[in-house]
């Protein structure tokens, strides 16, 4: 899990007893907690930070560590016990060769990991983040600048990104340790949809009434698009949940430029209402002829 400043998030000071911390835990996670904020995701994602934060704070052991490492505290424990087994290879090294104390330490870090008189590279810590746009967004490359745990990183967001998707930033993590590589960022897109159309990959799906007559006799009518309107032949007798195809007026495909999925449209036959005398005694004249035919 990415990390994060767990004093502030708690808000509370460095120098917080374990009772202050405690305090602070229970009035975010009520405030916070999933049964009182259903469906929001932004809550779902504050108390999840929140449990961390009181994971690792209320644990004198881990909280030393966290204090005195900072982001990189857990690699930090792991980079403790390799000096802690480096010292003891030392104090027993009768017989032990240069050599064979190198392949030791090279095994365990990996080649070029450790040397001789050096210490071990770690790499830094890999963040998570989530991001949340609307469908409109996503359908247009978007370049925002984003804040991660005080960093401030310019983003472009292609086109066609879909939700859930996660998308690795390399570098832009924590710091590594001694000279080892930074960690990455790993975003991950929420979509919300408050459009008419639904999603399926690249393809959108809509639907369209159409009234009795222009079912039957045909004609033209305007529907919409994801960027405008259109005009289409409705052909004569036209029946219920009739499906067209738009080729390409769906939704962009990611990282492919100027190609499109496409849109489906159904049409919903609404039958009229409040009809009068005149309009009902032709309805009847029509059942009668077509009972006799």
């Amino acid at each position: 899990m990415a990390f994060i400043d767990y004093y502030k998030i708690l808000g509370v000071s460095k120098a917080a007893t374990e009772k202050e911390i405690k305090t602070a835990y229970r009035k975010l996670a009520r405030k916070f907690h999933p049964d009182v904020n259903p469906d929001n995701k932004e809550a779902e994602l504050k108390f999840k930070e929140i449990n961390e934060a009181n994971e690792v704070l209320s644990n004198s052991e881990s909280r030393k560590k966290y204090d005195k490492y900072g982001e990189n505290w857990k690699q930090g424990e792991e980079y403790e016990k390799t000096h802690q087994q480096q010292r003891k290879s030392q104090n027993n090294q009768q017989g032990f060769s240069n050599e064979g104390y190198s392949d030791f330490f090279e095994s365990m870090f990996g080649g070029g990991a450790y040397r001789q008189g050096s210490s071990p590279k770690f790499k830094g810590e890999d963040y998570n983040a989530e991001l949340q746009l609307n469908l409109k967004d996503a359908y247009t490359t978007q370049q925002q600048i984003l804040t991660i745990h005080g960093k401030q990183i310019r983003l472009t967001i292609p086109a066609g990104v879909e939700n859930g998707q996660v998308i690795k930033i390399k570098g832009k993590g924590g710091l590594g340790i001694n000279d080892g590589p930074n960690g990455d960022l790993y975003i991950k897109f929420m979509i919300d949809n408050d459009t008419l159309f639904k999603r399926e990959g690249n393809n959108l799906y809509a639907n369209h009434e159409l009234d009795l007559y222009t079912a039957i006799l045909g004609g033209e009518i305007q529907v919409d698009t994801f960027n405008g309107k259109v005009k289409l032949h409705i052909k004569p007798e036209t029946q219920n949940e009739t499906k067209v195809k738009l080729k390409s007026k769906g939704f962009p495909i990611y990282k492919n430029e100027g190609q499109f999925g496409d849109l489906i449209i159904t049409y919903l036959i609404k039958l009229p209402t409040h009809l009068n005398e005149k309009e009902i005694a032709l309805f009847k004249e029509l059942q009668k002829i077509k009972q006799n035919e």
